[in-house]
Formats: C-alpha cells, structure tokens, sequence
C-alpha cells in the first residue's frame, strides 16, 4: 500500500487494502447535480484519549449497549472484536480470517452484527449476544470496505465514490448514490457511520471524515484530522498504510469515537 498525500479529493485514488478498486457500473445511480456548494468545516472538541491496540488494523468501529465493538483486517488476522471503551481492553475476540479472507467494516443493526469482507463478496452476520460464529451469511457484488445503517437500509461503501443502500433482509441493493463535493466525485469512501440523518466517511489515504447528505450524496461538511495521532502519541511514527479509520458514534451521550489502523490510540470527541 502506497500512502499517497491528498489535496483534494477527486485526486484520491487508493486502495482499501493494497490495491485500486476496480469501477463497477452501478445501476441506477443518482447523479449529484453542479454547482454543489462547498462543505463546511466541523470542528472536533477531543476530551478523552484512551488506549488501543496496536495488533488492531481497524476496518469498522461500533458503539453498542456501552461496549466498542471492532472489526479489523489483514487476512488471517482480521477479528471481530468486544473492547472496553476507556481501557482498550480486548473482552472478546473471534479470529475470522484466513489467507484468503480478509475483514472490513461492521454495523449492529436489529440486533445483528453485520461484517463486510474485503474480496471475498461475503457478508458475515452475527447474532450481537454471540460473536463465536455467523448465523449467516450473504454474497455480495462488490468490494466490502465500510458499512453503517438507517432506520431501514444498511449503506455500504466499496471503494468507490458510490455508496449502496441495501435491503437488510435480502441483501439486495435498493439504490446507489455517487457521493460529490465541490470539487467533484470523491472516491476512497472507506470506513461509515450514520449520525444524525448523515453518513460520515472516512476517505481512505487522507486525514479527513466527510459529512455526506445520503439523498443526494453531497458532502456538507468536513472534518480535518492532520496530525491527530502524532500530537497525542509522541514518538509514535505510522507506516503508510496506518492510517486514520474507524468512526463510532455514541447516540446515547452524543460523543464520536476516533482511531486508525494499529493506533495506539482511540479518541473520544464532541462535534462543535
């Protein structure tokens, strides 16, 4: 994986997981319309910043019932995780990963855990009492890297610039919306949470968080992260590939959680 700076997004072109995505033609998608104005800045007030573990090459980030809930990846050690939110205190942990399988991002939906894979066009889903296994699993189409939901559909990202809204019963993709700013299309979208009516993107390779309009795929806002890790973990040098990822946001105190792949650590914020 190459780290590759970003000056704006339409530039971005990464990989999730050490290779370009391929462009799928996706059918139908809604086409962001000119003119879109640019996003605003979000500020983030940091007022916690705990442990995490550096073995966690975090792909999706959850909060449930108080408990952090983690899926991380590179292949045979790609887990689904229960951590403790303030310790970073691994509580459990089901190993899913193989040569081939690699894990990506989760969402907790009618209490279902919902874990994407990465090129494996598997969905594993699990019963959130009970990670030791899946209770099922779906195909899907496309690549797998983030995933949250709505009150009615999951929303998958791949890669892309596009995001999937898909039935969570069947699996099947009731709409596809290209996600834009400004500038133009932005790809890379990687790790997802739902906030408040809005899907907040991770973009993979950058030091930013977008705030996506889901009707329409405007991003709206736009959360600027540089130096995050380096200024609360001193002496703590990233490879390229450990980059910001991982979005958790806690409806019940209204607090975002914040991390990046084998960060030793995780940051507690409220959005201003």
């Amino acid at each position: 994986m190459k780290f590759i700076p970003v000056l704006f997004a339409v530039i971005l072109v990464a990989a999730c997981n050490n290779s370009t995505p391929e462009t799928e033609e996706i059918d139908p998608v809604s086409k962001p319309l000119t003119g879109i104005a640019a996003p605003q800045n979000i500020n983030l007030n940091i007022i916690g910043v705990y442990a995490h573990d550096t073995s966690a090459y975090t792909q999706g980030l959850e909060i449930y019932d108080g408990k952090m809930y983690e899926s991380t990846g590179d292949f045979e050690n790609s887990s689904l995780r229960i951590t403790d939110v303030k310790t970073g205190n691994v509580i459990k942990k089901h190993m899913m990963g193989t040569v081939q399988v690699f894990g990506e991002g989760i969402t907790i939906f009618g209490d279902k855990i919902y874990q994407l894979t990465w090129k494996n066009n598997l969905v594993n889903v699990y019963d959130v009492k009970n990670i030791d296994k899946p209770v099922q699993t779906f195909k899907w189409p496309y690549e797998g890297w983030g995933i949250t939901h709505t009150d009615t559909d999951l929303v998958i990202s791949d890669g892309s610039a596009n995001l999937h809204f898909v039935n969570p019963v069947d699996f099947k993709v009731r709409r596809s919306v290209q996600v834009s700013d400004n500038i133009g299309a932005v790809n890379a979208l990687n790790e997802l949470e739902y906030i408040d009516g809005f899907v907040f993107a991770n973009v993979y390779g950058s030091d930013y968080i977008v705030k996506i309009d889901p009707s329409n795929g405007h991003v709206v806002g736009r959360i600027s992260l540089p130096g995050l890790i380096q200024q609360y973990a001193k002496g703590y040098s990233p490879d390229p590939e450990e980059v910001l990822n991982g979005i958790a946001w806690d409806s019940a105190t209204k607090k975002l959680y914040i991390t990046g792949k084998r960060w030793p650590k995780m940051f507690e914020a409220l959005v201003n």
